[in-house]
C-alpha cells in the first residue's frame, strides 16, 4: 500500500504503511511494535503514535471512539508502569511501557490479526498487502462495515488502500449520501476521498446548485473548493455572465 498523507483543516494525519509486498512467511503477530503518547498541543488533543519500522500513525485520543476509553483512561494515569489493549474487528493490540507524565510515555506492542476479519476482507477483494496494513485499520478504525456501505452507497472501495483513506479522513456512507446533489456526478472512493480531504461537503454541493452549476465533476467541485469559490460567488459570476449577453 503507498504512502497515504491527508490534510484535513488544519491538522495532518499521516498514515503509513510498509511497502514491502506480503509473503507467505507474512506473520500473524506483529511484535515489533511501538508507541509513544504526546500530551494535547494547542488546538491538538492528547495522541497516540503507534510505530513498525518506518510506518507511524497518530490516533487522536478525543474520546470519540469507545474502544480507545481505556487507553485514554491509562494514559492520563500518573508515572510508572502502563499497559493498556486495544480491541478491534482488525485484530489485538497489546501494549506496555512507562509514563513520566499524564499523555507522555512510550513502550512495545504486540498486534496479533483476526484471520475472520482478513477473510471478510479478501471476500470483497479488499485483501490487505501485509498485515501492517491490517494494524493500520485498526488505527483508523477501518471496517468491514464501512467498506459495505461505502459500497452501497456507489463509491466502492478498490483496494484496501481505499478503505483506509476512507476510514482515516471520515468518509462514511451518511457523508457520501450527503455529498450526492444535480450539481455533482460522485462514482468513485476516490471521488469521495477528495472530496472529504478538501472540505467540500452537502451544504458547499448544493450552494453550488442554487448557483446554477449542474452535473459537474468531483474535480471540478474539488478545484472550485480549493480555489476558495463560494456558491455565493458562483452565483454572481452568473448573474454577471447573463447580464453581459
Amino acid at each position: 500500500m503507498k504512502t497515504l498523507i491527508f490534510a484535513t483543516g488544519a491538522a495532518l494525519m499521516t498514515v503509513l504503511a510498509c511497502a514491502a509486498p506480503s509473503t507467505a512467511a507474512d506473520p500473524l503477530v506483529l511484535n515489533d511494535v511501538a508507541w509513544k503518547a504526546a500530551p494535547a498541543a494547542g488546538k491538538s488533543d492528547p495522541r497516540l503514535r503507534v510505530s513498525r519500522g518506518k510506518s507511524n500513525s497518530d490516533v487522536e485520543l478525543d474520546g470519540s471512539r469507545r474502544e480507545l476509553g481505556p487507553v485514554e483512561a491509562v494514559l492520563r494515569s500518573a508515572r510508572g508502569p502502563v499497559s493498556f489493549t486495544i480491541v478491534h474487528a482488525a485484530g489485538t493490540l497489546a501494549c506496555s511501557g512507562d509514563l513520566k507524565a499524564p499523555y507522555d510515555g512510550s513502550g512495545h506492542c504486540r498486534f496479533a490479526a483476526d484471520p475472520d476479519f482478513e477473510a471478510g476482507l479478501a471476500s470483497r477483494g479488499l485483501a490487505p498487502e501485509d498485515r501492517d496494513d491490517l494494524l493500520a485499520m485498526l488505527l483508523v478504525d477501518a471496517t468491514i462495515e464501512l467498506a459495505d456501505g461505502l459500497t452501497a452507497e456507489g463509491v466502492k472501495p478498490k483496494d484496501d488502500g481505499d478503505l483506509i483513506a476512507a476510514a482515516a479522513l471520515k468518509v462514511t456512507p451518511a457523508y457520501v449520501r450527503d455529498l450526492k446533489s444535480e450539481a455533482m456526478a460522485l462514482t468513485t472512493i476516490g471521488d469521495a476521498i477528495a472530496c472529504r480531504a478538501l472540505g467540500v461537503d452537502g451544504a458547499y454541493v448544493r450552494g453550488l446548485a442554487s448557483a446554477g452549476y449542474r452535473g459537474l465533476s468531483a474535480d471540478d467541485v474539488v478545484g472550485m473548493k480549493a480555489l476558495g469559490v463560494s456558491p455565493e460567488y458562483a452565483a454572481a459570476m452568473n448573474r454577471a455572465r447573463g447580464s453581459g449577453q
